[in-house]
């Protein structure tokens, strides 16, 4: 299984962001994005893509999800997951 990692845009360049991921911050390439993004945007981030923009209306709700999963055991794979595409952006 793979994830997209939510992250907050913290600067835009030519085609690239950087992102913001629970502190560990990465540049993620744009060019596949559904729409444009400012400072301050939510991405879904897959494998170094900003794949889709996370509407403001639904940023709480995702990042709830994602802290319940960082919060779990370890013994969910869908939570290994998550640990492991956090881990290989820093």
């Amino acid at each position: 299984m793979c994830l997209g990692v939510p992250g907050r845009i913290v600067e835009l360049g030519d085609c690239v962001a950087l992102v913001d991921f629970w502190g560990a911050r990465k540049e993620v390439r744009l060019d596949i994005i559904d729409e444009p993004v400012a400072v301050g945007d939510y991405i879904l981030n897959h494998v170094g893509f900003a794949i889709r923009r996370i509407p403001p209306e639904s940023v709480a709700e995702t990042m709830a999800l994602y802290d319940t999963l960082l919060a779990g055991d370890g013994d969910d794979l869908m939570t290994s997951d998550v640990r492991g595409e956090i881990a290989g952006l820093t």
